[in-house]
């Protein structure tokens, strides 16, 4: 018999991972179990040019630790309202944000709390936005260390029980 004690929703505050929302509730529900909320802040430090290829942005550098500070309590805000009112009242809910990759980090985070499943949504991209882009939800898939629910919000609407 399945049983769930920890469940992941991972977010991008997106329409699909609002969608992927009521999928982590009603499972939270039904198996009274502990219900992580997860916002990965992609480090852009990585996508800035090094000063050696000729380009320099010190005025970005120098803010990004205000920026990212500023981006982590906005995350912090949304997922603290993400929720119905008075949903969290006598159950278990952590409120986590994380930088880096958003795949490496919400695999990353179902390995340390050992979740049992990661509900999130997935943009469906067309086959040329999914090459360019790429997809986190195909990658979480892929590596996760417990099954994953992908939701994808077009022509799929939750009707709660």
């Amino acid at each position: 018999m399945i049983h769930l004690k920890s469940i992941l929703w991972a977010t991008d505050f997106s329409d699909a991972a609002d969608e992927a929302l009521k999928y982590a509730i009603a499972f939270a529900e039904q198996f009274d179990a502990h219900l992580h909320l997860l916002h990965v802040v992609h480090e852009p430090t990585a996508e800035v040019p090094e000063f050696g290829m000729g380009l320099a942005f010190p005025a970005y550098v120098e803010n990004l630790p205000k920026r990212m500070a500023e981006l982590e309590e906005q995350a912090i805000q949304k997922l603290t309202h993400s929720l119905p009112d008075n949903w969290q009242e006598g159950r278990h809910v952590t409120i986590a944000v994380k930088h880096g990759p958003p795949f490496v980090e919400i695999v990353r985070y179902a390995k340390e709390h050992e979740t049992d499943m990661i509900v999130l949504g997935t943009h469906g991209r067309s086959a040329l936005a999914h090459v360019l882009l790429g997809s986190v939800a195909e990658r979480v898939v892929q590596k996760a260390p417990c099954p994953v629910l992908t939701i994808r919000p077009e022509g799929h609407e939750f009707v709660m029980p």
